[in-house]
C-alpha cells in the first residue's frame, strides 16, 4: 500500500480521525446555541417553491441506461439517485420527514422529497457514508429493504454491518479506508476513501463507526461521492489515485459559525477546494436546502457563496453548482445537459 493512503487510528473501540479532531465543550455548546445569532437555517414564511422548487421529472428516464455520461437526480440533502456504466444506486439515502431517533420531533424537512421509496427505479446498492441520522435514516433503510431485499447491496464503513443486519439488510458490505470491491458482472468498481468528521447515533457509540466518502469507477465514468466533512490534505490524495472524476457531489452547507463546525463541515470555499482536489470535470452541492440543521447560516447562503465563489475565482460556474430538488440531468465529457 501507498505511503500517502493513511488509514484511521483507533482507540480500543473508537475510531480517531488522522487531522484535526472536532472537540466540543459545555462552554463551546452554551455560546453556539444561545450566544451565537442565526441568520436563518429554518426557513417559515420563504415562498419555498419558488426559492427552492421540487422538480417532479420523469423517472422513466432511469429505465435506460445512458449511453454515455452520468445521470443524476438530487433527492435532497445527502440523498442522490445515480446511474451509468450499468449500475444504477442511492447516496445517503433519506425520504423521511424527520432526521432524528424520534418520530415527529428533531429537524424536519422543509423540502419535500421529489418522490417516494415505491417510485424508485430498479436500485442496485447504496453507500452509506456515517452513521448520523440525517445521512442514515432507519425507516428508509427498512422502506429499501422492504422493496429490493437482498438484491439490494449496501456499502458501508466499518463497524456498521451490525447495525445494517439488525435493521434487515443481510447482503451488506463493511469496508475500511481505500478497500476496494468490485461489481464483476458491471466492471465497475467501489472503493471506501477517507474523509474528515465523525459518528454517533446514541449516549455511549461515538465514533465506535467509521466515516467515509465513496468513489465508484466504470469501464466509462468515475463518479466521487464527499459524504459529510471538513476539509483536510486527503482529497489530494483521492484526486491522485483515484481521479479525475465526472462527477462529484460535495457538502456545501451546515458550516457557520466555522469556530464551532469547522472540522466538520466544509464551508462552500472548502468544497470549491475539494472539487480542485479530486479533480473533478463537474461537482453538485448537496447537504444544504432541506433540512434546518442547526447551523447559523441563511439556509440560501450555501447556493449564492458558492456561485459569488465561482465567479471571483473565475471559474466556470457550471463546473461546481447546485440543482434543484428532482431535476434528473446528465453530465457528459463536456457539459451538464
Amino acid at each position: 500500500m501507498s505511503q500517502d493512503l493513511v488509514k484511521p487510528k483507533r482507540n480500543g473501540e473508537q475510531f480517531i480521525s488522522p487531522w484535526e479532531v472536532w472537540t466540543v465543550s459545555f462552554t463551546k455548546l452554551f455560546r453556539f446555541l444561545f450566544l451565537t445569532r442565526s441568520e436563518g437555517n429554518n426557513p417559515q414564511n420563504e415562498p419555498l417553491d419558488t426559492m427552492l422548487p421540487v422538480i417532479k421529472d420523469d423517472l422513466s428516464k432511469f429505465n435506460t441506461q445512458p449511453a454515455l455520461g452520468i445521470r443524476h437526480m438530487w433527492i435532497g440533502h445527502a440523498t442522490s439517485l445515480l446511474q451509468f456504466d450499468g449500475v444504477t444506486f442511492l447516496t445517503d439515502p433519506i425520504f423521511s420527514d424527520y432526521c432524528s431517533p424520534l418520530r415527529m420531533l428533531g429537524p424536519r424537512r422543509y423540502r419535500p422529497p421529489p418522490c417516494t421509496v415505491q417510485d424508485l427505479p430498479h436500485i442496485d446498492f447504496v453507500l452509506i457514508s456515517h452513521n448520523h441520522y440525517d445521512h442514515l435514516d432507519y425507516s428508509t433503510v427498512v422502506q429499501l429493504n422492504d422493496r429490493f431485499g437482498d438484491n439490494l447491496t449496501w456499502y458501508v464503513p466499518l463497524g456498521l454491518k451490525q447495525w445494517m443486519n439488525d435493521s434487515g439488510c443481510n447482503n451488506v458490505i463493511e469496508m475500511n479506508w481505500w478497500e476496494e470491491h468490485t461489481i464483476s458482472a458491471k466492471d465497475v468498481r467501489v472503493i471506501c476513501t477517507p474523509c474528515q468528521h465523525w459518528c454517533r447515533r446514541g449516549i455511549w457509540d461515538t465514533n465506535k463507526v467509521l466515516w467515509c466518502s465513496w468513489c465508484v469507477i466504470g469501464p466509462k465514468s468515475k463518479f466521487y461521492f464527499a459524504g459529510d466533512t471538513g476539509y483536510c490534505d486527503v482529497f489530494k490524495t483521492i484526486g491522485k489515485h483515484y481521479g479525475p472524476f465526472d462527477l462529484a457531489t460535495i457538502p456545501i452547507g451546515a458550516y457557520n459559525p466555522r469556530w464551532m463546525l469547522a472540522y466538520q463541515h466544509v464551508d462552500p470555499e472548502e468544497a470549491i477546494k475539494i472539487h480542485i482536489d479530486v479533480k473533478a470535470s463537474h461537482s453538485i452541492g448537496i447537504h444544504w436546502g432541506t433540512f434546518p440543521m442547526g447551523a447559523k447560516e441563511f439556509y440560501l447562503e450555501p447556493r449564492t457563496k458558492l456561485e459569488q465563489l465561482m465567479k471571483e475565482k473565475e471559474m466556470d460556474p457550471s463546473k461546481f453548482c447546485t440543482v434543484p430538488h428532482g431535476k434528473i440531468i446528465t453530465i457528459g465529457e463536456d457539459a451538464m445537459t
